[in-house]
């Protein structure tokens, strides 16, 4: 890990990553998480809003009354997004293609995280902050090291496994991709072949997120939470 830079590491190991993976990563994700399904629905009807990372679109549907703009950093995720009849983009968080003052609320769910650098994650924190109007909430949510289910770590930064079905879900090779592959025996005796990606992660200590939020500037902390081996924050644009 320390042998790559952090621009090289997310392009290596988040980025590459959701390309090879999204069609079972999409096929994995389709329930809201009652936080964010919360935070869409205490917003004025007609609100604007982006949804920064927006994945496969999950919860650009949540509220019919609102309109909501998906981006993200994945073409194959986008794509999804977009064939699902959903607005959305490709684009990277660090440089978003909106405007200051855009928008009336802000989504970053599972995103900030996969930045591999405190300056890189600041940047894409200001980067949300930027787009958001004065008075606009934000809700961030990011994995917690403090885990509570099957998942234990020992270390803040690290990699964490996607098994791909290489019979459902495989493509041709690609170069470069960090991969590797196994096969399981199932209790019935037949045999899984799964090619095997390492995602890299930032996991975030209590308080961290809120602390990072308060370097990026610009905002007050409303509401800070634990919510499913996650911690997140809503804070408000502050009025200049």
């Amino acid at each position: 890990m320390d042998s790559l830079s952090s621009a090289e590491l997310e392009s290596t190991h988040v980025h590459s990553v959701y390309e090879a993976i999204a069609p079972h990563f999409s096929d994995t994700r389709y329930k809201p998480w009652p936080v964010v399904e919360r935070f869409l629905n205490s917003q004025p009807d007609g609100s604007i809003g982006a949804d920064v990372g927006c994945g496969n679109g999950k919860y650009l549907g949540v509220n019919k009354k609102l309109f909501i703009a998906g981006s993200d950093r994945s073409f194959n995720l986008s794509k999804i997004a977009h064939e699902r009849g959903f607005e959305c983009l490709v684009c990277d968080n660090l440089k978003l293609p909106y405007r200051d003052d855009s928008f009336d609320f802000v989504l970053s769910i599972a995103v900030i995280h996969h930045m591999a650098s405190e300056e890189r994650r600041v940047l894409a924190l200001k980067e949300l902050v930027r787009i958001l109007k004065p008075g606009g909430r934000m809700l961030v949510f990011v994995w917690a090291m403090e885990q509570h289910g099957r998942r234990r770590f020992d270390q803040q930064d690290v990699f964490v496994t996607w098994n791909l079905p290489k019979d459902r879900y495989r493509h041709p090779p690609e170069k470069d991709k960090p991969e590797s592959e196994t096969v399981q025996t199932t209790t019935n005796n037949t045999r899984s072949c799964h090619v095997v990606y390492d995602r890299f992660y930032h996991l975030f200590l209590q308080g961290e997120l809120d602390r990072i939020i308060e370097l990026a500037g610009g905002v007050d902390i409303e509401e800070t939470g634990y919510d499913r081996d996650n911690w997140f924050v809503i804070s408000k644009k502050r009025y200049t």
